[in-house]
């Protein structure tokens, strides 16, 4: 089938940085087929949508997130150790239907958003997998293993034995890609660490972790092997396979070089909105850029940024970059755009199918209305994009060419029929959460 999206401001983010105001875009089947203006005489195809001079850009891509938390946004966020209060106890009482009604529920904020492809971590993976599918999401899904009993598995070798079936089940898929995700370098022991290095060489899976985040985690790791996170991870081979690092918060001087030579190997999913909500700082992504590392951007679960779209992060990491930097010229808006778009894509290592529109690349893309109060004028596309729009002026989102949202709704699912779904399965979790909150 060929769909043709005419009458829009393209902003490929190919490396050109090529922008076209007046252009149409044509899709055939899964694949971007033609680019040009709207001068010259328009293709024929099977549907056309008319973009209205809205802004054309590549899907945005989540790069760390925790879909299936969606049941605990908006509790305890202004409560210290939230983490131990109310994460960890609650996350007992998640089950696998929980979590795939939480995961739909994601996913549907993320597409409203025009996010078209996010990297998860979190439980019950299998389910984060088939919900991806059946939302038509474009995702990396990979099960939490964490040195403690979890809501799915006793151990963590029990939690890395059903990964390696998953990879199995999983390799290959148009959507899905399955990774192995280690809760974080301070959870877990050496010899599950061991295990995930050859188990992701073998199997060729991407690796998902949390990295140098915590204070406690730098003092631990000091303390008990003399050396940082980062060196920790190097002297296990990590940097051998592809690693997907969230947060990277505190970097030292030691590292930079190590990360420097192995950038090629890993990515850095910076999550401004969560790092500042829990006051734990700002991450040294001028330093980042500077050193070469691919660095793309991500809300953390809902628990921990409370929303899921980019446009929010975009915003922040504006505010908060320029702020730490006293540098009100850092990251004009195009390169923070391009964190959100083509940076994501490198980070996940699909540089070569997303993250840019270029012919022959998936048509995954998100269209910006510009019709709406906030959206008037606009001088600098970038920069409606970073300081003007929010969520709510995505008009329309393709996945794999696949139109998944039109005219601001979605197609595949009914957003209040996923809400009921999702406020149903709550019900004990719900009650469980009221105990700890009256107790605080």
């Amino acid at each position: 089938m060929k769909q043709l999206i005419k009458n829009v401001h393209l902003l490929t983010m190919d490396t050109k940085m090529t922008e076209i105001k007046q252009a149409y875009v044509l899709i055939e089947d899964q694949t971007i087929a033609q680019i040009g203006e709207m001068t010259e005489e328009l293709p024929e195809a099977d549907v056309v949508t008319d973009g209205q001079g809205g802004i054309l850009m590549p899907g945005m891509i989540n790069t760390h997130t925790h879909a299936g938390m969606i049941p605990f946004r908006s509790l305890g966020d202004d409560v210290p150790d939230r983490l131990r209060r109310f994460l960890f106890p609650l996350e007992q009482f998640m089950t696998p239907e929980l979590v795939k009604s939480s995961t739909k529920y994601a996913i549907a904020e993320m597409l409203l958003a025009g996010v078209t492809t996010f990297c998860d971590m979190y439980y019950f993976e299998e389910e984060v997998a088939e919900a991806a599918v059946e939302m038509g999401m474009r995702g990396f899904v990979g099960e939490t293993i964490i040195e403690m009993e979890t809501c799915d598995f006793k151990t963590p070798d029990d939690a890395l034995d059903w990964t390696e079936g998953f990879l199995k089940r999983w390799s290959n898929h148009p959507l899905v890609t399955p990774m192995i995700a280690p809760h974080a370098t301070n959870t877990n022991r050496k010899e599950i660490f061991e295990r995930i290095v050859a188990m992701a060489k073998r199997y060729k899976a991407p690796i998902s972790m949390h990295v140098a985040e915590m204070t406690y985690e730098m003092t631990e790791f000091k303390e008990k092997y003399n050396q940082t996170p980062v060196a920790f991870l190097n002297d296990l081979g990590f940097f051998n396979e592809r690693i997907i690092m969230a947060h990277c918060l505190f970097i030292e001087e030691s590292d930079w070089s190590l990360l420097h030579e192995q950038r090629s190997n890993f990515g850095i999913a910076h999550c401004i909105g969560a790092n500042t909500k829990s006051a734990k700082g700002v991450a040294p992504v001028k330093r980042m850029i500077a050193e070469e590392l691919n660095v793309g951007l991500g809300t953390d679960g809902p628990s921990s940024g409370n929303t899921l779209d980019l446009f929010t992060q975009m915003r922040m990491f504006a505010n908060f970059q320029k702020t730490a930097n006293e540098d009100r010229s850092l990251f004009p808006a195009k390169e923070i755009v391009r964190l959100a778009t083509e940076g994501g894509s490198r980070v996940l290592g699909l540089e070569k199918l997303v993250g840019t529109i270029e012919i022959g690349k998936q048509a995954d893309l998100t269209l910006v209305e510009t019709q709406s109060v906030n959206m008037f004028p606009i001088y600098d596309a970038y920069s409606a994009l970073v300081y003007s729009a929010n969520s709510s002026n995505v008009s329309d989102v393709w996945v794999q060419g696949q139109h998944l949202v039109e005219n601001k709704q979605l197609i595949k699912a009914d957003l209040n029929v996923l809400r009921e779904n999702l406020a149903n399965e709550m019900t004990v979790f719900v009650a469980e959460a009221k105990k700890r909150s009256e107790a605080i």
